[in-house]
């Protein structure tokens, strides 16, 4: 994988994670943090699709790998709702 597919996989996974964290409703950061959303929701979203024996939707091809979009929008927003209820246990707000 060159530099080009790397800088398009990280944009890919940027736009997937803020997807993801505009449909749970909860910011957890800025573009760094949406691109940790996006790779760690692409993992959630394939390991849930495998378990459940469903197929991958919409899957784009980037130096020979493949980046399941939909899966990992949903991974996203499931791994979003997860920080949002970890921040509401353990930060307490006056």
């Amino acid at each position: 994988m060159g530099l080009i597919e790397l800088l398009v996989l990280l944009i890919v996974a940027a736009i997937c994670g803020g997807i993801g964290q505009s449909l749970a409703g909860y910011s957890a950061g800025g573009c760094l943090t949406s691109i940790v959303v996006g790779f760690v929701g692409s993992y959630l979203g394939v390991l849930i699709a495998r378990n459940l024996g469903l197929p991958e939707l919409f899957a784009l091809q980037i130096g020979g790998q493949s980046f399941p979009i939909i899966w990992s929008i949903i991974g996203a927003t499931l791994f979003t709702f997860i920080l949002a209820l970890l921040n509401r246990a353990f930060v307490r707000r006056p």
